[in-house]
């Protein structure tokens, strides 16, 4: 009897065991984190698709003005272990309207030792965060799936000179940024993100004439 039952704690621990070592180093997203550095208010990030637009560290705010919208990710397991060398490719940033090309809202690296990475460089993006949306916030995506833990999804906007988000800044885009400028007010076109279309938002368009996705 005694033996039976030691033979059922080994079995016991052997599933526990077995369960525990197939979740190690899969990222879960309960557990995971992501935190911006500036969280007080919406702020905005202007890109361009060949990635000359503004790093993360240059976003903008309506009353803060600049600010540092770099955020930072810790990647655990369902262990709550830490999991380090995770591939930056696989973690990216996404919002609806955004048009990243393809790889261009990556990480900057791999995780560290402590399961971290951060994004704080320029994006090669274009198209504009839908802001009408049920849902305009920004949110990690690691392997297709989003951060789900609290406080991980950001205020965070996206704008682009490539304003219909086909991977270029074309006429087509110089066009839609006119009529938004002589129209009424469209975050869209709002690229140095104050509120208003002004000569601002004029210069940073000229400066993505012609950009283009790698």
């Amino acid at each position: 009897m005694v033996l039976r039952k030691l033979m059922g704690l080994f079995v016991c621990a052997l599933i526990i065991g077995a369960a525990s070592f197939a979740t190690a180093g899969i990222p879960d997203l309960d557990e995971s984190t992501a935190t911006i550095a500036t969280s007080s208010e919406i702020i905005s990030l202007f890109s361009l698709p060949d990635g000359l637009g503004k790093n993360l560290t240059e976003c903008r705010g309506l009353t803060l003005g600049d600010v540092d919208g770099t955020i930072t990710v810790t990647l655990k397991d369902a262990n709550g272990d830490v999991i380090p060398g995770y591939p930056f490719e696989d973690i990216w940033l996404a919002a609806d309207g955004f048009a990243p090309c393809v790889g261009g809202a990556a990480a900057d690296g791999n995780t560290d030792v402590d399961g971290i990475t951060t994004f704080s460089f320029t994006l090669n993006a274009g198209g504009h965060t839908n802001v009408a949306s049920a849902d305009p916030n920004c949110y990690v995506m690691v392997s297709g799936d989003a951060i789900a833990s609290s406080g991980s999804v950001f205020g965070l906007y996206f704008n682009s000179a490539d304003i219909n988000g086909d991977g270029a800044v074309t006429l087509t885009d110089v066009t839609l940024f006119a009529t938004a400028f002589f129209g009424g007010y469209d975050y869209a076109a709002d690229f140095y993100y104050d509120g208003a279309l002004t000569l601002s938002d004029v210069t940073l368009l000229a400066s993505g004439v012609g950009a283009a996705c790698p």
